[in-house]
């Protein structure tokens, strides 16, 4: 990466980068129609999970990924500016390293999330009709307790 990028981990219960995670969330939104959630449930979400950030130049976010104590990823996003940097591939390795099991949703129709999940070796589990608020329809994306999960995730984030 050309430019520095630092990581940090918000502990539940804290606010911290929140307003930044809320704006860049918006701006994929906006820009390619996934991650469609209401304020008041982002934010409450948030604050109550572990949130793995990666911050450019001490200050600026550009990719997070909020994760339940179960290793359910309530929320992954990173700069579309700053993809194909292996941000998000870091992303989930911390993920990977906290939990013996990750799962996720994805909707059904973001290609971009499903072939980077599937990347990992995600296995989609079940697909849920009217899985979101908006009607949208979702898949249960589980990446094993294998052993050799932890491994793999390190030969892809360094590639």
């Amino acid at each position: 990466m050309s430019v520095n990028i630092d990581s940090r981990v918000v502990a539940p219960g804290s606010g911290e980068f929140v307003e930044e995670a809320w704006d860049l969330k918006e701006r994929i939104h906006r820009s390619e129609g996934v991650l469609k959630q209401r304020r008041s449930f982002f934010t409450d979400a948030y604050r109550r999970s572990t949130v793995h950030c990666y911050l450019q130049n001490g200050t600026d976010l550009v990719g997070f990924a909020a994760v339940r104590r179960d290793g359910y990823i309530l929320f992954l996003a990173v700069d579309p500016t700053c993809r194909g940097e292996g941000i998000g591939k870091r992303l989930v390795a911390r993920v990977v390293e906290d939990h013996r099991s990750v799962t996720c949703h994805a909707r059904t129709t973001n290609e971009n999330a499903l072939q980077f999940y599937e990347n990992f070796g995600f296995e989609i589990k079940r697909r849920i009709d009217n899985y979101y608020e908006d009607g949208g329809d979702a898949y249960y994306l589980k990446l094993g307790a294998d052993g050799g999960i932890a491994d793999r995730i390190s030969d892809l984030v360094r590639r």
